[in-house]
């Protein structure tokens, strides 16, 4: 894989088009006005002063007319970098920009690490989420009292995802044994003796939700989700090492929990994922976590289970006007836990949103069975997802939010500022504009937008597979100038041209 290692080094040095020259512009623009709302108490590797520079030369640039994703898109990736920190261990990304109590080394929590890495994957240099990735199997593994644990986790199906944009076989294979390693602890730790996971609702990173316990060992769709996804993602990189044990291993494990999640999770009164108390029965409640088993494709394709989604834009259901809440509001103790603390009793987290969102897509894009969903219910989700990004009339993320006035709960606490504990570039990119990373020499674009959303946009840079892409869209011509429709550019080579805004396989 070293001619896959030298393309991705030579994307740092690749020259700029004309076009990505002005949006460079746009990108200092957002910074300088961020740069200047900000009071940058802390400051780790890349501090303001510098964060135009790093932010030009790692990240994707955008140009849409929706200004309210379109600067959320570029605040995301300003605080992105501003948790990027370098250690005696390696580079990190961190959950919160204070210091908290409950963190580790460095400040290092593993709760949003699937998140980070779903995010991080479209930065052009690599160095930052290889050493990420391998701080927390790697260095962490060695600590008296490991960390990675301390919060349920999608890593090995992140780590895999982030494989499938830079294609780097080598790096993803030399991990299988911690990656199986990591596996099998948490059967030791949360596996019960059905087959499916268990989990304390705090260390879900869920803490006081209307199903959650401190002490009863739940079945919850969150966990067992997040291990199908990781079993998937361990027989995948298994065959890539060509290990036949581990393959068998982890494909046959994926089908028991999905057939488990199907059998033991799917409440067919209620028409949903719920968790499933220590003492036998289902919960009463549906949360938002009953959607997480389609951010791993888990489902069938099937139209009785698709009617989970009608909640999602009920207003009895998940649907507020801040966003997705995390419990059913017509729930009797929706909002019940008091305020303050970190409550998933109903109140909007980022963390979940973005989960949610990424169900929602894998429906649409994967799915036969949408049950009225459709990419106009996704744009909307998203856009009042981005019009959330706000405190005070400017640009902030925070740790959770009251469903009907947006009010930050955690109010001016520093610590919940520049909350690095979910994602949304990652949405706009691979969701949105729909570039779906894969194997192969090939690129494939599932575009979300809603037919006559836009009538143009660019997303440049983008680093895939070794090259750099250039998806621009632009109905009539005359924004870019460079022809009517759908162009996709390989190192500034056309790769593909077509008149509509459709699925598009082309080869890079």
């Amino acid at each position: 894989m070293g001619s896959i290692k030298a393309k991705l080094l030579a994307c740092l040095l690749f020259p700029l088009s004309a076009m990505a020259q002005q949006e460079t512009g746009k990108l200092l623009h957002y910074v300088t006005r961020f740069n200047q709302q900000d009071q940058e108490n802390v400051k780790n590797y890349v501090d303001n002063a510098h964060a135009y520079e790093w932010l030009e030369a790692n990240i994707p640039l955008l140009d849409c007319p929706d200004s309210t994703i379109e600067q959320t898109y570029y605040y995301r990736w300003w605080t992105f970098r501003k948790h990027l920190k370098q250690t005696p261990d390696g580079f990190i990304f961190t959950e919160f920009i204070t210091q908290v109590k409950h963190a580790g080394r460095f400040n290092a929590l593993s709760c949003a690490f699937g998140h980070h890495v779903y995010e991080g994957r479209w930065l052009r240099d690599p160095q930052y989420l290889d050493q990420y990735i391998r701080y927390w199997y790697l260095k962490d593994a060695q600590q008296p009292a490991p960390r990675f644990h301390q919060f349920s986790s999608w890593a090995e199906d992140a780590v895999y995802n982030r494989f499938l944009v830079d294609a780097d076989s080598s790096f993803i294979v030399s991990l299988l044994q911690p990656m199986d390693a990591d596996y099998r602890l948490w059967e030791k730790e949360k596996r019960l003796p059905g087959g499916l996971f268990w989990q304390f609702d705090v260390k879900d990173g869920m803490e006081e939700s209307i199903t959650g316990s401190r002490k009863e060992k739940n079945t919850r769709p969150s966990i067992s989700s997040y291990m199908y996804g990781n079993a998937n993602a361990l027989a995948k990189v298994a065959v890539m090492a060509g290990n036949d044990t581990l393959i068998q291993r982890y494909e046959q494990d994926a089908a028991k929990i999905k057939t488990l999640v199907q059998q033991e999770l799917w409440d067919d009164t209620a028409r949903f994922y719920k968790v499933r108390l220590a003492k036998g029965p289902f919960s009463d409640a549906r949360e938002e976590i009953g959607f997480i088993p389609w951010y791993f494709n888990l489902p069938d394709d099937k139209s009785s289970y698709a009617k989970a989604w009608g909640q999602l834009t009920d207003t009895l259901g998940f649907n507020a006007p801040w966003g997705i809440t995390t419990a059913e509001r017509r729930h009797p103790a929706f909002r019940s836990h008091g305020t303050g603390g970190c409550e998933w009793d109903g109140a909007i987290w980022p963390f979940a949103s973005t989960q949610t969102l990424k169900g929602l897509a894998n429906l649409l894009t994967h799915y036969k069975h949408h049950e009225h969903m459709t990419p106009a219910v996704y744009y909307r989700a998203l856009q009042v997802y981005a019009r959330s990004h706000q405190k005070n009339g400017i640009s902030y993320i925070g740790e959770y939010q009251d469903e009907r006035t947006g009010y930050w709960l955690k109010g001016d606490d520093p610590r919940s500022s520049y909350y690095n504990h979910s994602g949304f570039c990652d949405l706009v990119i691979s969701d949105l504009i729909g570039l779906k990373p894969g194997t192969g020499n090939m690129v494939e674009l599932n575009p979300l937008l809603p037919k006559g959303q836009w009538d143009w946009f660019c997303l440049e840079r983008v680093p895939y597979h070794g090259r750099l892409l250039t998806i621009r869209w632009d109905k009539t011509g005359k924004k870019y100038g460079k022809g009517k429709g759908l162009r996709i550019l390989a190192d500034g080579k056309e790769i593909y041209q077509g008149r509509s805004l459709q699925q598009v396989i082309s080869s890079l």
